[in-house]
Parts: C-alpha cells; sequence; structure tokens
C-alpha cells in the first residue's frame, strides 16, 4: 500500500510538471498581455511532433529536444507578431474566436506536413530504465526524469522572474502594464518574448510527453482544459500560482482516478456505483477548482496590483 502511494504520488508530479509547463506560459500571456490563447495547446503538439522529426534525424532524444524547442519558440513568435499583436487591444471574445481558428489553423498544418496517422515515439535508450527505491517500490526512470525536468525549469523560471530585469520587467508587466509603458519599456518587445517563452515551454511539454502518450493531431487540446484549470485555481498571471495549482491538479487527478472506483465498489458492492467512482473522479479536479474559488476567488496566489 505504501508502495502504490509513492507511485502514485510520483504519477501526481508528472502530470503536475507536465502541466506547470504549459501553464507556466500561458499564465504570464494571460497575466501580462489580457490575452486569452486557446491556441497554446498547439504548441505542445508542435513540440511533439518536432522532437519526433528530429529523433528520426539525429536519432538522439536530448538534441531532437534542442533543436525542437527554439524552433517551436520561433512559431510562438511568428504568430504573436503577425497574427496575435493586432489583437491586444480587441476584446476577449474576438480573441477566443481569432485563436480558436489558429487551433484549427496548426492542426490542419500538421495533417499536411506529418499526415493524420499519430507517431509513436520511444522513451529514450538512457531513460528506459527503472529505478529502485526499495525491493517493492520501482519507478521508471523517464517519468522521474520529466519531474527533476519540470521542477528544475520552475526554479529557473522562479530566479529569472525574481532575480533578473527581464523578470523584473514581467513582474512589474503582470501587476501594472500601462505603468511599464509609461517608463519607457518597449512594451511589443516584452510581449514577444513572455509569448516565445511560452511556446518554448508548452514545445518543452510536449516534447517529454511524447514518449509517453502518442504524437498526433489535437493533442494539445486535450491538456488545454486542464491548463486553464491550473490557471484558475493557481490566480492568473502567478508563476508560484501556476506551479501549487499544477502540482494539486496532478495528484487531485491520479488519486481520483485510482482510488475513487475501487472505493466505490468497496462500499457498495455495486459495479454501478465503481462507474459512478470513475465518473466523480473524471470531476474531481473541477470540483478541486470550485472549493478554492468559492474560498479565493482570484486563486490561491493572485498577482497582487
Amino acid at each position: 500500500m505504501t508502495a502504490l502511494a509513492i507511485v502514485q504520488t510520483l504519477n501526481g508530479f508528472q502530470l503536475g510538471v507536465t502541466l506547470f509547463l504549459m501553464a507556466a506560459g500561458l499564465t504570464l500571456v494571460f497575466g501580462i498581455m489580457d490575452m486569452i490563447n486557446l491556441a497554446h495547446g498547439s504548441f505542445y503538439m508542435i513540440g511533439a511532433y518536432l522532437t519526433a522529426t528530429f529523433v528520426g534525424v539525429f536519432d538522439s532524444f536530448l538534441l531532437a529536444v534542442l533543436f525542437a524547442l527554439p524552433l517551436a519558440a520561433l512559431v510562438g513568435l511568428l504568430v504573436e507578431m503577425v497574427a496575435l499583436r493586432t489583437l491586444y487591444q480587441r476584446d476577449h471574445l474576438d480573441q477566443v474566436l481569432a485563436t480558436f481558428g489558429l487551433i484549427l489553423f496548426f492542426n490542419e498544418l500538421v495533417k499536411i506536413i506529418w499526415g493524420p496517422v499519430p507517431i509513436f515515439m520511444g522513451v529514450p535508450e538512457f531513460l528506459s530504465g527503472r529505478i529502485m527505491f526499495g525491493p517493492d517500490l520501482e519507478y521508471p526512470a523517464y517519468r522521474l526524469a520529466i519531474i527533476v525536468v519540470g521542477f528544475l525549469v520552475a526554479i529557473g523560471l522562479w530566479l529569472m522572474i525574481s532575480r533578473t530585469r527581464l523578470g523584473m520587467l514581467i513582474r512589474a508587466g503582470a501587476s501594472n502594464r500601462e505603468m511599464v509603458t509609461a517608463l519607457g519599456v518597449n512594451i511589443k518587445l516584452l510581449y514577444s518574448l513572455v509569448f516565445a517563452l511560452g511556446a518554448g515551454l508548452a514545445a518543452l511539454a510536449g516534447a517529454m510527453a511524447g514518449p509517453i502518450y502518442s504524437v498526433q493531431v489535437g493533442m494539445g487540446e486535450q491538456i488545454l482544459i486542464l491548463t486553464f484549470v491550473v490557471i484558475v485555481i493557481g490566480g492568473i498571471g502567478s508563476i508560484r500560482g501556476a506551479m501549487v495549482g499544477a502540482i494539486l491538479v496532478g495528484l487531485v487527478d491520479t488519486f481520483g482516478r485510482v482510488l475513487l472506483p475501487g472505493a466505490m465498489f468497496a462500499l457498495t458492492g455495486s459495479t454501478a456505483a465503481q462507474g459512478v467512482g470513475s465518473a466523480i473522479a473524471s470531476m474531481s479536479i473541477y470540483i478541486l477548482m470550485a472549493a478554492v474559488l468559492f474560498f479565493r476567488p482570484r486563486g490561491l496566489f493572485p498577482v497582487k496590483v
């Protein structure tokens, strides 16, 4: 039982850090630029496809990621400059419609380039084993590597946000962008950098998810809803909130899916109740979000204004 709890906790952390990589960029874009970007999941998909392509070219997962991330960030930069820059002064409905159109555009573009058939990318050979924590406790090395990378990125983002001039401008932009503009900061350049950073982080999440899930068209939409839940729980514009929210969502979702169906069956002895448990497990993160919003309407760590 202890081993199961530890393994599921690690699974929750693995899902959590993946969500954090998605949420970190999206919450900055939303918090600083006041931009609702439904196409953020497309960069997750593009990162996975580019990584799968470069793995075939270099036969090395690390090299593939190193080439895929800057390219995905460049795609994000171009999207911001060409399609989104004119939407900053528009209302949120216009932004939602425009970025939904970008989702359709990227899905069709991916079909044209890579085809509609999912791509299966193997786990890197040097991470294909399992880490032994005890006689009855082992965990896949690749999933553990995802957790480590996620936390390293979180530390790097914290250092950048709290210790660098760029981070100071980002924090100031999240709190009062009009004041930042009035102080002579090139707000367009800041927006472009933040958007490219967000696209790169989403691409990193997609690259690491590729060997676990199939790389397929529309994969970004599946994780985008969870990402928005993370942002709402953590507080819009807050990196710390994104991290805490992502871990909470990862743990609640993982333990809910593992424990609730069995608990309902144990209580009632009915397979129908087991199905109800599965349904409640699927809703668990939304119940968590509702509870957080009831007590803290602006999220756990809202940006101070």
